[in-house]
């Protein structure tokens, strides 16, 4: 009588080579999700920084978080996200400029900082970006992209 089935060594052999293939599937989709999170940061960068000089332009050459007068880092995301008026203020009819402000992908925080006078690409405490508001350049905050 013969039997029909598998052999525990041809088993084997097959359960070898799903492991090899996983061995070099599975590190391609770990940087895939590493590209996905530099390509969302870029994006971010480039939505931010539009709409930052879009601000500007509609608000008599200041950047955001400028009311009244003085810009601080608390207004900065205040006045891209919601409706002002061309000095900045509340209630206007210009904006919002960003429905909603981003969320760093590598740090999972959309809390902004204050550049100032600092090296903006030296990474600081725990906040996903920065901005100095002298040279309204916009960055992310970390030491690992630092070209962005």
């Amino acid at each position: 009588m013969k039997r029909k089935g598998f052999t525990l060594i041809e088993i084997l052999i097959v359960v070898i080579i799903l492991g090899i293939l996983a061995a070099i599937v599975i590190p391609q989709f770990t940087d895939a999700s590493n590209d996905a999170r530099v390509s969302a940061m870029v994006s971010d960068l480039q939505t931010v920084r539009s709409q930052i000089e879009l601000y500007k332009v509609q608000h008599l050459d200041e950047y955001p978080g400028t009311v009244g007068g003085a810009w601080t880092i608390g207004n900065f995301v205040t006045t891209l996200s919601n409706m002002t008026d061309e000095h900045g203020n509340p209630g206007g009819d210009l904006g919002p400029y960003l429905q909603k402000f981003p969320t760093n992908p590598f740090n999972a925080s959309n809390a902004v900082r204050d550049a100032g006078a600092s090296d903006p690409n030296a990474e600081s405490g725990t906040e996903g970006w920065w901005f100095n508001s002298t040279t309204g350049a916009f960055g992310v905050n970390t030491t690992e992209y630092i070209d962005w």
